[in-house]
């Protein structure tokens, strides 16, 4: 329910609050008082699109701020899909910048204008000529008859088996894709796989592979250099170790004669000890070190199949081949089982498909069922409206398709007059015979469904004498079950408010500006006495004023 509403800077509105209650509120005034500019700054919290000439002061920011009491319409898992807190008095605040730029609040928290706009269309339903050639389309008139058939349950299971149908239909034409494309290619994986697989693939086996080859192919040149250090290291005359242990054995002799010389003798010899372990070793590489023409050929094949498979893959590391291997296993895998498996997703397909059937043919039932209490319903409700003759054509066709909303197309067709042809609504029925049917339909629905609040604009159009009582009434009977705003210019309409606000222009030095008050009961009796009568208050307009509020 919206309950209070703040606009600031809007058009003709410098600065307008309003308290706002439960049941049938009526708002009148005269044409261009600045109606349209109501719903226009409303709307601007229901999501709808900024338009910077709104702005009265361009030097200023507009305001629109709405308060809404939400506790009964089950908004918390809209509030949590989208990271907002949950309050049951929701506040939307709207502001148009002098820049041009637009920014949009949920419980103080910013929001995109497409959050804004979902959640408005749960909190008002704003009814006018635009709004009513919804009655035309298919998706609204099956939502009319799955809440006289109380199909929301079954509708809800019905969209959450297709939804996994429909996954599952696009997992095996993945998989059929797949297994088409792998055959294809199967021979030549599994070609490249086998090569693969027969290389030595390691993680650091190609720097390996090089040393060793570089080891081999260089066996003379290693030997020789081995050699001539062996020389340099065991000559008796000029080797190292001969001269240190020369060295060593005469700091050893001065050892005796202080730490320093001590510390020197330790030293040394933990550079002969050194020495002598490189030697060893130079040694032992010499002895090891022999040529093997045949090891270098097969260190040599190696190589050149790594090297070659590098350049084949297009790559320059062991890694990826190793990932290339992996990832061809895995495919010649996954092609060795798709087999299988599009018969199992065949198989849960089928079983998805027969549970649609069975709940579309549920849906079919229930709406069926409800079909000719809606058609009699209709009918009598716009015989009041002054359409005796209205008539409807409503019935189901079984379809092999699953749609988004059952199995069903519809057909809804009407004719106004007795005798005339039956057609589709958009085309047989006027601007003023869809406002009523509209109408109708939205005080049937307040029955079966919680609806938001809801402001008619001047749905009365084209109306007088008794028709215009009977829609109040129909307007105020929905008033029980939720909030309604009519804006309306019949005094017939104006006298059912239970609540009266008046919408007008004031002329001042500063300009023009819209003003909007809630009517006592005096003021109402000489509101309607001048929707009657005009300016000049007679006194029969002001007894017949009293006769309708009364």
């Amino acid at each position: 329910m919206l309950s209070n509403l703040l606009i600031e800077n809007y058009a003709l509105i410098d600065s307008l609050e309003v308290d706002l209650a439960s049941g049938f509120t009526v708002i009148t005034g005269e044409t261009g008082a600045g109606k349209s500019i109501l719903l226009g700054g409303l709307s601007l919290v229901l999501g709808k699109r900024a338009d910077l000439n709104s702005l009265r002061n361009k030097d200023q920011k507009c305001i629109v701020e709405a308060y809404f009491l939400i506790k009964d319409y089950g908004l918390q898992p809209f509030f949590d899909a989208n990271d907002l807190d949950y309050e049951e008095t929701t506040i939307i605040r709207r502001e148009i910048l002098p820049s041009g730029k637009s920014r949009a609040f949920i419980n103080d928290t910013p929001v995109k204008l497409d959050i804004l706009s979902r959640l408005g269309d749960q909190l008002i339903d704003v009814h006018s000529q635009h709004q009513t050639m919804q009655l035309t389309e298919n998706d609204f008139q099956f939502k009319l008859i799955d809440a006289l058939a109380t199909n929301k349950v079954r509708l809800s299971n019905y969209t959450n088996t297709l939804k996994s149908y429909s996954a599952v239909k696009k997992e095996l034409n993945d998989l059929t894709e797949f297994q088409h494309n792998a055959t294809k290619e199967q021979d030549y994986n599994t070609f490249l796989l086998t090569e693969l697989e027969a290389a030595p693939l390691k993680e650091g086996i190609l720097e390996e592979l090089e040393t060793q080859y570089e080891q081999l192919n260089n066996v003379e040149l290693i030997k020789e250099e081995l050699s001539k250090g062996d020389q340099l290291l065991n000559d008796d005359e000029i080797g190292v170790l001969s001269l240190m242990t020369e060295a060593r054995s005469s700091l050893l002799k001065l050892a005796g004669f202080g730490t320093q010389y001590a510390s020197l003798h330790e030293r040394i010899q933990s550079v002969f000890i050194e020495l002598d372990d490189v030697n060893t070793e130079l040694q032992a590489f010499q002895e090891a070190v022999e040529s093997d023409p045949g090891l270098l050929e097969e260190v040599n094949t190696k190589l050149q199949l790594l090297y070659n498979l590098q350049k084949k893959h297009g790559v320059s590391e062991i890694s990826e081949l190793i990932a290339i291997r992996n990832q061809l296993s895995d495919s010649l895998f996954e092609t060795a089982n798709v087999d299988q498996k599009i018969v199992l997703k065949t198989k849960e397909l089928q079983e998805l498909e027969s549970s649609l059937e069975e709940r579309g043919a549920l849906l079919r039932e229930k709406r069926n069922g409800v079909i000719p209490r809606l058609k009699k319903q209709l009918e009598a409700d716009l015989s009041l409206l002054g359409m005796p003759s209205a008539s409807f054509q409503i019935s189901l066709n079984p379809t092999d398709s699953f749609k988004a909303n059952g199995m069903d197309e519809l057909s809804f067709l009407f004719t106004a007059n007795k005798g005339s042809s039956y057609g589709v609504l958009k085309k047989v029925a006027s601007g003023g015979e869809l406002s009523r049917i509209m109408l109708v339909i939205k005080a049937i629905l307040a029955k079966y469904e919680k609806l938001p609040t809801i402001m008619f604009d001047e749905i009365d159009t084209g109306v007088s004498g008794e028709i215009s009582n009977r829609m109040a009434d129909i307007m105020r009977d929905m008033s029980a079950e939720m909030q309604v705003f009519s804006i309306t210019h019949l005094p017939q309409v104006a006298s059912k408010g239970h609540h009266h606000f008046k919408v007008y222009k004031t002329e001042e030095n500063e300009g023009t500006r819209t003003n909007m008050k809630k009517l006592v009961y005096d003021q109402r009796v000489i509101e309607i006495a001048q929707m009657l009568g005009g300016k000049e208050l007679s006194d029969s307009a002001m007894a017949h004023a009293k006769e309708l509020l009364n």
